[in-house]
């Protein structure tokens, strides 16, 4: 067979479409979405390139409307894991051997089918089954998901050609093996490009997987598989099972062939996880790979140099896109006191005219949170601060769950900057504001650096270029995405690499080589072209 370096096709950020009034992806995602709203939807198992339906079901239900069913999802029993490992155990060494160029093309495939005729589909799912707005599903479940899919191909590339050099009589190489065993792919229900990145990215370096999808997200999920069974993924490289984490990972944990966690989700569930894994160590045959990005308490540091305005926006976009259900959401600011008023003008002029409603009128800003659960938890939040004499809720506080989980957006303004809500992770549309003395800007910033322990992203917004300068080197450790006079969320792949440290996670960066090189297990081979005919050295001459 004819060898060669294959170039592969230049990588490009998916261009995200505006959806706006007249353009012909609105009536369509629309009438897609109209579609699946009245369809009914049955998510299986994927074992060994087969779906699998078991019997032991839950409905699929709307956020923003949960007495509505689109469908179920099937759970999957202990046996139904223990299938799935085998599958993928079996398919390990054809896939690995595999020429690299043969793997990537799947998932280069399954990019321009995302971009192209399953659009539509991968946005209506996103919307309905995670209520998005179609501005977040696009930059979600279309624009990033594709990104991820074209870069890692190129990530792939670099890391192998990157080869050690050959002394005279020598020939030194590098090659880029899979882990021995499979792969682990723990997702959460916020980003459908997360629960397709999880999964691929080792799977594009040669591994097997075993992804265990949120089941509030088991609609996009059943897209991606749909899209990649198209794509001509091969029999047992990604095994779907979902339903009760713990018996699942139960099963994973304890296999002797385990060789990689790739998670994202929260701080809790990834360190028992850790924990887990550490005590099975003697049972792996090796070292498992442990990749997570656990979430954060995501901050917006303002100087009063900065312009209001830009402050004020980022705050309404970083703090209530998506109801704050995002990793990266801004939920503590900081604000010098000389300014407030004026910032906070700005925001609740802008929040005061935020829709909140179904996804599906373009008009909604806000739409529904994920879960009864989450739901709960943010009015209790709310309650709370009703009480509290340290807080005061200036804006948004109303919450209604009669139809779907709505929460409004909400500002509280704290005189105590380590008040529960500037430390702990809501994942809802709550912003705590803490005002300081305009002289003790730079104390305000130990403050932001020390207050929370995660460390996943933060913005500072200032005109100063010595206080950005400043602010910059003294918050090294308090975000792994750092933004300057920008609202921190919205990493793009391969423009802002993806990931924090702390109890942020281990900052291995999605979108990034830095992310795929996790997934290979390097053999450095060196062929000697005169191997010595003797043992002694010239220093041993007479």
């Amino acid at each position: 067979m004819d060898k060669a370096y294959v170039k592969i096709p230049q990588p490009y950020n998916e261009p995200v479409l505006s959806y706006a009034p007249g353009t012909p992806e609105r009536e369509e995602v629309l009438k897609t979405y109209r579609e699946m709203w009245n369809s009914h939807v049955e998510v299986p198992l994927y074992i060994d390139g087969e779906p699998v339906y078991t019997g032991d079901t839950k409905p699929i239900r709307p956020p923003h409307d949960h007495r509505h069913v689109v469908g179920v999802y099937h759970r999957a029993s202990q046996d139904h894991v223990r299938q799935a490992i085998d599958a993928a155990l079996k398919a390990r060494q054809q896939w690995a051997d595999l020429p690299w160029e043969q793997r990537i093309s799947i998932f280069l495939k399954a990019a321009d089918l995302i971009s192209g005729p399953y659009r539509a589909k991968m946005n209506a799912a996103t919307m309905i089954n995670q209520s998005k707005t179609i501005h977040q599903a696009e930059i979600d479940a279309v624009a990033e998901l594709a990104d991820f899919w074209r870069f890692n191909a190129e990530y792939l590339r670099r890391i192998y050609t990157e080869q050690p050099d050959s002394a005279k009589g020598v020939f030194n190489r590098m090659e880029y093996r899979p882990l021995e065993g499979f792969v682990y792919a723990v997702t959460p229900f916020n980003f459908t490009s997360i629960a397709g990145n999880l999964p691929t990215a080792p799977a594009m370096a040669g591994n097997v997987v075993i992804w265990k999808p949120s089941v509030s997200q088991m609609y996009s999920a059943n897209m991606i598989m749909e899209v990649l069974r198209e794509a001509g993924l091969p029999p047992g490289v990604i095994n779907m099972v979902s339903g009760n984490a713990q018996k699942i990972t139960e099963v994973v944990l304890a296999h002797p062939d385990f060789a990689g966690l790739h998670y994202t989700g929260s701080t809790a569930v990834f360190q028992y996880l850790w924990k887990t894994i550490g005590q099975n160590i003697d049972k792996y045959k090796s070292y498992p790979r442990i990749v997570g990005e656990t979430g954060g308490k995501d901050f917006v540091w303002m100087h009063a140099s900065a312009d209001p305005r830009e402050v004020a926006t980022a705050l309404s976009r970083g703090a209530f896109e998506y109801q704050g259900q995002k990793c990266s959401a801004a939920s503590r600011a900081y604000i010098p006191k000389s300014k407030w008023d004026e910032v906070f003008a700005i925001l609740k002029e802008q929040v005061e005219s935020m829709k909140m409603g179904a996804p599906d009128d373009f008009s909604n800003f806000i739409t529904a949170v994920i879960s009864e659960s989450s739901f709960n938890k943010l009015a209790g939040y709310i309650e709370k601060a009703k009480r509290d004499p340290e807080v005061e809720i200036v804006l948004g506080g109303g919450y209604d769950k009669s139809k779907g989980y709505f929460i409004e957006p909400t500002v509280f303004l704290t005189t105590d900057p380590y008040y529960e809500t500037m430390v702990e992770e809501l994942f809802g549309p709550i912003l705590t504001v803490y005002l300081y003395d305009d002289d003790q800007w730079k104390e305000s910033l130990d403050l932001v650096d020390n207050t929370s322990p995660y460390g996943l992203t933060g913005a500072i917004f200032a005109k100063d270029r010595y206080v950005i300068d400043y602010a910059t080197k003294r918050l090294e450790n308090a975000a792994g995405n750092f933004y300057i006079n920008d609202k921190p969320t919205g990493a793009i792949v391969n423009q802002q690499p993806f990931g924090g440290a702390r109890a942020s996670g281990t900052n291995d960066k999605a979108g990034s080589m830095w992310n795929l090189i996790r997934w290979i297990s390097p053999r450095a081979i060196k062929e000697n072209f005169n191997p010595p005919k003797d043992y002694r050295y010239p220093y041993m001459g007479e």
